[in-house]
Parts: C-alpha cells; sequence; structure tokens
C-alpha cells in the first residue's frame, strides 16, 4: 500500500474532526491537497466555516477548502450531534478560533477532481464524515479512480451502534453512499470502525498534556469538553473516543492499525437496521474486500497523536 504523500480530508466538522484535520497539519508525513466539507455533525453552512476556522489555526490558509454535499444522496439526514459537538460544531468554542480562511468557490466536487488531475502521485481520501461527497465522486468520475491510492474512512460498526438504531454515524448519515464507497472494486478502502474508536481512548492527562503545548492547542482541547461531558454521562467513560484521529493517522502511516479483510455490505432499508455495517464472512462470498481496522497499540497512537499535534503549539 502506497505511502500517503497526498491527502484530500473530506470532513464534517466536528469536535474529532478537528483533531484529525489539525493532526494531518501538523504532520511532516503528507501533503494535505484539499479539504472538502458536508454536512454532518452539524449543517454543511457550519461545517465548511468550522473547516476553515481549522485551517486558519493551523495558519494554513493555503490548503483549498470547498463546500460539497449539503444532503445525503436519498433520504433526508435523520439525525444530528449537537449534544456532543454543539451547536456550532465545536464544542461551543467556534469564536476562540481565528476568523475563517478564504472559500475556495468551487463545489468540493471540482476540488477534488482537480487535486487527482493534478497530483502526480497517489491521492488518499480520507472520509471523516458521511460518505456523500466520495460516492458523488466515484460515480462522476470513474476514469480518475486510479488516481486515489486508497480511502480510509472513519465509521461503521460491527457491534453496537451510536445512532438511534444499530448504525454508526457517519454511515447512518447516508447509507447509500456508504454502500457505493464500500461496495466498489476500484480504489482500496480501510474503514476505521467504532468497535476499534472505542478502546482507544483520550484521558484526562492526555488531553491536559496537550493543552499545556501552547496556546493553538489549548484552544483545540477547549472544543472537548462538551464532548467530555457527553462521554460522562452516555457511556460513564472518563475519557473520550477521538474517532476520527485514529483514521488520520492510519491515513498518514499506513499499517498503524491493524486490520482484517471482509466484504462488508450496508443496510440501506428504512427500519431499525437503517447504517448497519454487516460483514459477509462467508468463504465463498464474493465482492471487493475492505480492510476493517479492529487493533491497535493503543498506547503508542495515542502518544504518536500527541507528538504530533503539540507541534502546533
Amino acid at each position: 500500500m502506497p505511502t500517503p504523500s497526498s491527502l484530500i480530508i473530506d470532513t464534517d466538522p466536528g469536535v474529532d474532526d478537528a483533531f484529525a484535520i489539525l493532526l494531518a497539519l501538523s504532520s511532516k508525513e503528507c501533503d494535505v491537497r484539499a479539504v472538502t466539507a458536508s454536512y454532518g455533525n452539524v449543517a454543511l453552512d457550519k461545517t465548511f466555516v468550522n473547516a476553515r476556522r481549522i485551517v486558519a489555526l493551523a495558519g494554513r490558509t493555503d490548503i483549498p477548502v470547498a463546500a460539497g454535499a449539503a444532503r445525503p444522496l436519498v433520504h433526508v439526514q435523520a439525525e444530528v450531534a449537537p449534544e456532543w459537538h454543539g451547536a456550532d460544531g465545536l464544542g461551543m468554542q467556534s469564536s476562540g478560533f481565528p476568523e475563517p480562511g478564504p472559500a475556495d468557490p468551487r463545489p468540493a466536487l471540482d476540488l477534488m477532481v482537480s487535486v487527482l488531475r493534478e497530483s502526480s502521485v497517489p491521492v488518499t481520501i480520507v472520509c471523516l464524515g458521511p460518505m456523500t461527497n466520495t460516492a458523488l465522486l466515484l460515480a462522476a468520475h470513474p476514469e480518475l479512480t486510479p488516481r486515489i491510492g486508497r480511502i480510509v474512512a472513519m465509521g461503521g460498526a460491527l457491534g453496537m451502534g451510536n445512532t438511534r438504531g444499530a448504525g454508526e454515524f457517519n454511515v447512518y448519515a447516508d447509507p447509500e453512499a456508504a454502500h457505493r464507497v464500500l461496495t466498489q472494486p476500484e480504489v482500496p478502502v480501510t474503514l476505521v470502525p467504532l468497535d476499534l474508536t472505542m478502546n482507544c481512548t483520550a484521558d484526562d492527562q492526555w488531553l491536559e498534556t496537550l493543552s499545556q503545548a501552547g496556546p493553538r492547542c489549548a484552544t483545540l482541547v477547549r472544543t472537548a469538553a462538551l464532548y467530555r461531558e457527553a462521554t460522562r454521562e452516555r457511556y460513564n467513560l472518563d475519557a473520550i473516543a477521538l474517532h476520527d484521529m485514529l483514521a488520520m493517522l492510519e491515513a498518514i502511516r499506513p499499517g498503524t492499525l491493524r486490520t482484517t479483510p471482509h466484504r462488508v455490505n450496508v443496510a440501506c432499508t428504512l427500519g431499525p437496521g437503517r447504517g448497519m455495517t454487516v460483514p459477509d464472512r462467508r468463504p465463498d462470498a464474493s465482492g471487493p474486500l475492505v480492510d476493517i481496522a479492529l487493533d491497535t497499540e493503543g498506547e503508542v497512537v495515542l502518544a504518536d497523536a500527541l507528538r504530533y499535534l503539540s507541534t502546533l503549539g
């Protein structure tokens, strides 16, 4: 699998998205070529501004940020997450961020296409929210799939989901898009599900250490306060799962997470199973394999993330 020297980050910021994006921007091991926003944790008008605030916090307003899908492919989005991310998407801390960087006037799809056409190396697409933008790219521009090194997506759950049904939030937001991405044979996919992210959590000491690394890090950590309270209330857990951060680490350094290949289908029904990611373990099953990240060295991963993010100061 190629080392991802070039990234497109497709995101719906989102507290854990902010940690993931800033981790990528702090890394010298990758080149973030574009950030594309979609609806998700909050509506597109907020996620688009948040993405631009995050790149501004990193001092990287040179990176183009474009707005993409405002809704799922087929059905209206059934659930948003203000109780986790705040009405502003950044834990009600958006006023502490710099003014948003410039908005790229192109639709997200056009920006993604431009990056792929211009890149001399394979590009990794990192999906941190609903997979709508990426599904549209794959459907509208199949000729560009050879230019995509792989897709790394945070989403899904082989066990318990975290929405009103059985699905994980990102997949539940647009199961049709997720099914399109996870069942296509052209581009390798690594899926980072709740089964892993809920077992690799950052405690108060980790957050405090990061906060002390500098004012930018302190701004980032402040976004997590509401998220921490919601985690305590729902899971009785005194630590937070920064789901998207794990996916970003795998995108930057392939092999950080240990994966198991499975064929995966997504339930696109309208019942309580909507959004479930269902592995097909039959020995005679057909279809493309998805590398599902189910294990890692948690302490090492968190130490690496802390090391990256602390360089922001």
